[in-house]
């Protein structure tokens, strides 16, 4: 159901920003149990093939965590508390396919600095500062939108919209 154009608003890139700040705190929370068991079965073990098995972990954790939020209800839990829903272009909810599309396009994020840190041999805090500048130049292709969507929403078909405030409970009137 397409929401009320009336109710809902273009966020902010800085909201959209400090959300994914909270986001970030958040996936570290729901990686911490696969990550967990991941460990004991492998019994911490830091060979390469078990590095790549903890990077495919996370990408599929955080995976299905965005494509069933995104697509259940449209928000995560820091986009319920920073008021943020994504929905198609046109308003209606995502399907779980266009759910998964966002995801992959949100990898556009870093995917570009973790390349050019493997291809420059770029390590700790200079592959740090490589994702950092990722980030930046990424977030400025908002700027490059009339609407100030992101360039993974608008090749996705996706938008970030604001929800209004809430409107506040009346204290019952007490009887005298």
């Amino acid at each position: 159901m397409p929401p009320d154009n009336a109710a809902v608003s273009m966020p902010s890139i800085r909201r959209r920003l400090v959300s994914m700040v909270y986001e970030l705190l958040l996936a570290f929370a729901a990686l911490f149990l696969p990550f967990l068991v991941f460990e004991f079965a492998v019994d911490a073990s830091h060979a390469a093939a078990v590095e790549h098995g903890r990077q495919a972990l996370a990408f599929f954790v955080l995976g299905a965590y965005f494509i069933h939020q995104w697509s259940r209800n449209g928000q995560t839990l820091a986009m319920q508390t920073w008021r943020l829903r994504v929905t198609q272009a046109d308003g209606t909810a995502l399907p779980p396919r266009r759910a998964a599309l966002r995801y992959l396009l949100a990898w556009m994020w870093v995917l570009p600095a973790l390349v050019a840190s493997w291809a420059f041999g770029l390590e700790h805090w200079h592959a740090l500062g490589a994702i950092a500048i990722g980030i930046a130049l990424w977030s400025l292709t908002a700027f490059l939108d009339r609407d100030r969507q992101f360039l993974h929403d608008r090749i996705a078909g996706t938008r970030l919209v604001q929800l209004p405030k809430p409107a506040k409970k009346k204290a019952p009137a007490q009887a005298a």
